[in-house]
């Protein structure tokens, strides 16, 4: 069984080129698949691999200066949930497109996973889903408001747009695994929101921490791996995604007559040409002939 970190860690970091060789080649030479991205602002990213390649990789990261509270979140997998090591160079470590915005100067208050029920169902709280739009159809809290984002870039005009329904609110935010709550809080913070919350260790240490009969989240958690989703105890879902659009679906998505395996889902069924739906089919030929 192989060991799967999601991590990241707001924190400066100068240099993010000089650094990326040596990660790379240090996960590597562990035996590590997975992606992890390199911005002034910090780390994010998620690695799997034998336990002692995880363990030695955390440390080297934990190393650097500003780095040592780093924290990461555990699940398994029984296969590479990856197809390669990728070690990149970004902007930002999530992409908000808001210069202003710094988790390293204040960001809500955060709330244990034990604790995130009775704040969601208190009258005066407003819950807010921080993930893309594909993201939330498989799941999410009860009550929580759906942005309908595409992008990330999106939540501050979608904000902009609808801050009047929540006056007088407290605002509990949520997202996978955190790191968009730290932005997105900080965001609101700065546009004078005073009551600010989110779920620390988001969606996945919540689905890991509390029991399923406790339980107020609906459906399954979208990763951005070979998994697709996740349930309670992190278990392995039951969403494949569309090699399409990279769209999640259900096995009743699979079954509806839109669906075409490694071509088309009933999501993007009208939005490619014909000259792409048969590159999707060739590429899923090349892949059924390898196996």
């Amino acid at each position: 069984m192989l060991t799967v970190a999601a991590l990241y860690h707001f924190a400066r970091l100068p240099d993010p080129a000089v650094r990326q060789a040596p990660l790379l080649d240090l996960c590597r030479a562990q035996g590590l698949c997975g992606t992890l991205l390199l911005a002034p602002e910090g780390i994010n990213g998620t690695i799997a691999g034998p336990r002692a390649g995880i363990d030695a990789v955390l440390a080297h990261i934990r190393a650097w200066s500003g780095f040592s509270t780093l924290d990461w979140k555990e699940s398994s997998a029984a296969t590479p949930p990856f197809a390669r090591m990728k070690v990149r160079l970004k902007a930002e470590i999530v992409t908000m497109g808001q210069p202003d915005v710094d988790p390293t100067a204040a960001v809500g208050s955060y709330v244990e996973a034990r604790d995130w029920n009775a704040l969601i169902s208190a009258p005066d709280v407003a819950v807010i889903d921080t993930r893309n739009d594909y993201e939330v159809q498989i799941g999410t809290f009860q009550g929580a408001v759906d942005p309908g984002t595409t992008s990330f870039r999106d939540f501050p005009a979608w904000w902009e747009e609808n801050a009047h329904r929540f006056h007088n609110k407290r605002i509990a935010m949520f997202c996978t695994g955190g790191i968009r709550c730290e932005k997105s809080t900080n965001f609101l913070m700065a546009q004078g929101v005073t009551d600010v919350f989110h779920l620390k260790g988001g969606i996945l240490k919540y689905l890991e921490e509390v029991p399923q009969d406790d339980s107020l989240w609906q459906g399954e958690c979208f990763v951005f791996d070979q998994r697709v989703s996740l349930g309670h105890g992190l278990q392995q879902g039951r969403h494949q995604l569309c090699h399409a659009c990279r769209r999640p679906l259900s096995p009743e998505d699979r079954q509806r007559p839109e669906y075409e395996e490694g071509a088309c889902c009933h999501r993007c069924v009208d939005e490619y040409t014909d000259a792409d739906r048969e590159r999707f089919r060739e590429r899923q030929r090349q892949f059924d002939r390898n196996g």
